[in-house]
C-alpha cells in the first residue's frame, strides 16, 4: 500500500510539474520555457545552449521531474487521447497543427483548454480530448475542452510525439530538451521539469 501511494504521489506531482509546461506563460511572474541542447552537466544542474545562440545555465533541484519525449506517429492517435497542439490559425478558422503530443493517462486534463503560444505570429497550444478523427486522410482532429473545441489539420510533416515519464539519466551533453524553471530575484533558474527528446530528437513543443 506504502509502494503503491508513493507512485501515485510521483504521479501526481509529475502532472503538476508538466502540466504547468503545457500550461503556457501569462506574465513575467510565470514559470519560463527555455528550448536547447544540454552543453554540460554539472554537480547541482545543466548548462543549456538555446535555440537562440544563449547559453543557460539552470539548477536542477531534488524535485525536478524528468519526462522522455517519444517520436511516434498520427496512428497512435485514437479518439478520446488526451493530447496538446502548438497550432496556427487557418483563414477558414480552423488551425493547422505545427506539432502533436499525446499526454500518458496520468496527466489527462493537464493544462486543459485553448491559450496563446510562442512558436511564431498568432499560434497557440490547445490540449483537450481528441472527439473524432475526420478527412479522407484522418489527419483532421477535433479537440474538445471545457467550454470549446477546435478542429486541428495535422499535415504529414508535423512530429507527433509522446510524453512519458523519465528519470535524470536522460540528462547528458547532448540532449535536446525544453525546460520549465522559476526564475528568482538574482536572474537564476531552477527547473520545474525537464522533457528530453528520446534517440537526439528536439521535443517540438
Amino acid at each position: 500500500m506504502r509502494l503503491s501511494m508513493k507512485s501515485s504521489l510521483q504521479s501526481a506531482v509529475l502532472t503538476l510539474a508538466l502540466s504547468a509546461a503545457a500550461a503556457g506563460v501569462a506574465n513575467a511572474a510565470d514559470p519560463v520555457r527555455i528550448r536547447g541542447a544540454i552543453t554540460a552537466v554539472t554537480s547541482d544542474g545543466i548548462e543549456v545552449k538555446t535555440r537562440d545562440g544563449k547559453d543557460v545555465a539552470v539548477k536542477l533541484s531534488a524535485d525536478t521531474k524528468v519526462a522522455s519525449v517519444v517520436l511516434t506517429d498520427l496512428s497512435a492517435i485514437k479518439p478520446d487521447s488526451y493530447i496538446g497542439t502548438a497550432a496556427a490559425p487557418q483563414p477558414d478558422g480552423t488551425l493547422k497543427a505545427l506539432e502533436v503530443h499525446i499526454f500518458p493517462a496520468s496527466m489527462r486534463g493537464a493544462g486543459e483548454g485553448t491559450r496563446p503560444w510562442d512558436s511564431g505570429k498568432d499560434t497557440s497550444m490547445t490540449n483537450g480530448a481528441v472527439g473524432s478523427i475526420v478527412g479522407s486522410d484522418g489527419r483532421t482532429l477535433t479537440v474538445k475542452y471545457k467550454n470549446g473545441e477546435k478542429k486541428v489539420f495535422v499535415p504529414a510533416d508535423v512530429p507527433v510525439v509522446s510524453i512519458e515519464p523519465g528519470d535524470r539519466s536522460l540528462i547528458a551533453s547532448g540532449a535536446k530538451l525544453v525546460i520549465l524553471a522559476t526564475k528568482a530575484d538574482d536572474g537564476s533558474l531552477t527547473a520545474l521539469s525537464v522533457s528530453v527528446g528520446a534517440n537526439g530528437i528536439a521535443p517540438p513543443m
